[in-house]
């Protein structure tokens, strides 16, 4: 199930929020991604829509009856916490909301009817996660991330033998997701140095971040029943940005035979807004293409509307901020630049994969692509392959030098969509600093 475009996703729509109309912003009415914020200084969490510089709440819209006729359980999603009873509702209701708030916020409305009361500052805000996820898969599927750093540690075989059949992931910890703007604390682990005869305990020394994208669970799947990959796309409710922190010395040591561990398990932050799905419509791919002498895909990894439409045409980028340069006025410093068309598989093919062998999904869990890596190095999402594992380190503008991250740095991811006669819808900002190891030195 694969959205189709209406009303919403005209190109020549204007919001009465004039910020909106701004050809820079993330947030034009063609977007109107969802989120969760708060007043600062403390209040209730809210389910809120982005325009342009502000939000739209809402709790409030709902109290003020501009969104009747959407149906009790809609209007009871919109009150709640967080947007988990809202995914669970599924594709049909989140249209018939985001149809709803594109009217309301229509530069044509009548000032009278407008939710004018119910749209305040982004300034005024505390965004959150936006979701409570119970649980959190992390995927591989990027072929050119997955191939640098097999020929980093198996020049022989870079890429494993399952890798080009099935979508390879892990199971994260969904307790260390965190909001974006959070501080991320240097991780302590074993490490076992090359020229060494035991590990030691210590603070990571080659702390990463991986840049990704993220995709909410909608509704849930019912435990032993495989999602057809024709139906995979019904349970999401769209995208957002990851990046899940990496304590690369670490995982190096303690990743065999049982791969991922405490090396990922420390923080994973996640951006506020989720881009949803039928946003996403006038920017869809076709599913990545492959090599003629790969393997064709399993019969139920394969589905014709996946591969014409499956893919989404999605730039991702991270800029680097350190210390020094905060105090010397340096903006930050872009390190990499990617796009999700490079990922090997689909996101309805990893969903469709995960519930193969029964695996139930439950709404507001979390599924990532894993690093999104290109084929040049300067597509390259991450530290490990962008310094080649050190190797070939990057200058910052201070003249600063780095192979991995150090304490003070902070890491900022940003995604975007762009396409021809459509405005640019973006994702924000996903971003977190490095604090110092706690009682490690």
């Amino acid at each position: 199930m694969i959205r189709s475009l209406d009303e919403s996703h005209r190109a020549d729509l204007r919001s009465w929020v004039v910020s909106a109309n701004d050809p820079d912003t993330d947030f034009p009415i063609q977007n109107l991604p969802l989120g969760i914020f708060a007043r600062r200084g403390g209040g209730v969490r809210r389910v809120g829509v982005a325009i342009g510089d502000q939000v739209v709440d809402l709790a409030n819209c709902a109290d003020r009856n501009h969104l009747e006729g959407l149906g009790a359980q809609v209007i009871r999603a919109c009150r709640a916490e967080s947007l988990n009873p809202l995914l669970a509702l599924g594709p049909d209701a989140w249209g018939a909301l985001r149809t709803r708030v594109s009217a309301l916020l229509r530069e044509t409305l009548p000032p009278d009817q407008r939710p004018a009361s119910s749209v305040l500052p982004l300034t005024e805000v505390t965004l959150g996660l936006p979701a409570e996820t119970g649980d959190y898969t992390d995927f591989y599927a990027s072929i050119h991330h997955a191939t640098n750093v097999g020929r980093m540690f198996r020049p022989d075989q870079p890429l494993m033998p399952n890798y080009k059949w099935m979508p390879v992931g892990y199971h994260g910890r969904a307790s260390s997701l965190v909001p974006s703007g959070a501080s991320i604390r240097r991780p302590l682990g074993q490490i076992m140095a090359d020229d060494a005869a035991a590990p030691v305990y210590a603070p990571s020394r080659s702390l990463d971040y991986e840049m990704e994208i993220g995709a909410l669970v909608g509704p849930g799947t019912r435990l032993g029943r495989p999602v057809p990959l024709a139906e995979a796309e019904h349970h999401l409710l769209g995208l957002c940005l990851v990046n899940d922190w990496s304590a690369r010395d670490i995982q190096r040591w303690e990743y065999q035979p049982l791969g991922p561990f405490l090396g990922k398990s420390f923080a994973t932050t996640v951006s506020p807004w989720v881009v949803t799905l039928d946003a996403l419509a006038p920017y869809r791919s076709p599913a990545p293409p492959r090599d003629p002498a790969d393997p064709a895909p399993l019969p139920y990894l394969f589905d014709p509307d996946d591969q014409r439409r499956g893919g989404f045409d999605v730039t991702v980028e991270v800029r680097l901020v350190s210390e020094r340069m905060r105090e010397e006025g340096i903006p930050p410093f872009l390190v990499s630049r990617g796009s999700t068309r490079d990922l090997y598989w689909t996101l309805a093919q990893m969903l469709a994969h995960h519930t193969s062998n029964g695996c139930n999904l439950r709404p507001g869990d979390l599924l990532a692509s894993g690093t999104i890596s290109g084929p040049a190095p300067e597509s390259r999402g991450c530290l490990l392959e962008r310094t080649w594992r050190g190797a070939e380190p990057l200058t910052l503008p201070s003249g600063e030098e780095r192979r991995f991250l150090a304490d003070g740095d902070e890491v900022i991811l940003r995604g975007w969509c762009e396409a021809p006669n459509r405005p640019r819808i973006g994702f924000g900002e996903c971003r977190g600093t490095v604090l110092p190891a706690d009682g490690g030195g």
